[in-house]
C-alpha cells in the first residue's frame, strides 16, 4: 500500500470509529489483530472499542499528528472527553479531561494487524489535581 492510500485508509478508519460504525470495522481491522501484544481478533477489538464508548460517551478520536511509512502508521490522537466513574484507575467521575494517546499501527493485507498504544495518564492525573 503506498503512503497516500495508507493515510487515506487510516483516516477512514478513524471516521469509522468516530461514527461507531461497527458493521464496517472489519474493513479496516485484520481478523488476527493484536493490541499491545494481546491477540483480540476483530470481534475482541470491537468489544474493546464498544467498552471505551460505554465508559466515555463523548469519545471522539482527533488526529493531532500523523506519520505514514508503509506498512506502519504512527499517530498522536487527542481526546477532550468526560469519562464516567474510574478511568485508567483514576477517579475521573464525569470531569472533563484532555489527554493524548500515541498509537503505532502495522498494516497487513491493507488492514490493521497490530496496534501499540500508550495513553498519557500523567496528563489526566495533573488535571485531576
Amino acid at each position: 500500500m503506498n503512503k497516500r492510500d495508507l493515510e487515506a485508509t487510516y483516516r477512514d478508519y478513524i471516521t469509522c470509529l468516530n461514527n461507531q460504525d461497527w458493521m464496517n470495522l472489519g474493513q479496516f481491522v485484520h481478523d488476527d489483530v493484536h493490541h499491545n501484544g494481546k491477540r483480540l481478533g476483530v470481534n475482541g477489538y470491537r468489544a474493546m472499542l464498544e467498552a471505551n464508548y460505554e465508559q466515555i460517551p463523548d469519545l471522539h478520536f482527533n488526529i493531532e499528528l500523523l506519520a505514514v511509512d508503509s506498512p506502519h502508521v504512527a499517530c498522536r490522537l487527542r481526546f477532550d472527553v468526560t469519562p464516567k466513574g474510574s478511568f485508567l484507575g483514576l477517579a475521573v467521575d464525569g470531569k472533563k479531561v484532555m489527554f493524548c494517546e500515541n498509537a503505532f499501527y502495522r498494516f497487513h493485507d491493507n488492514k490493521i494487524q497490530e496496534v501499540w498504544s500508550v495513553i498519557d495518564k500523567v496528563a489526566i492525573e495533573a488535571q485531576l489535581g
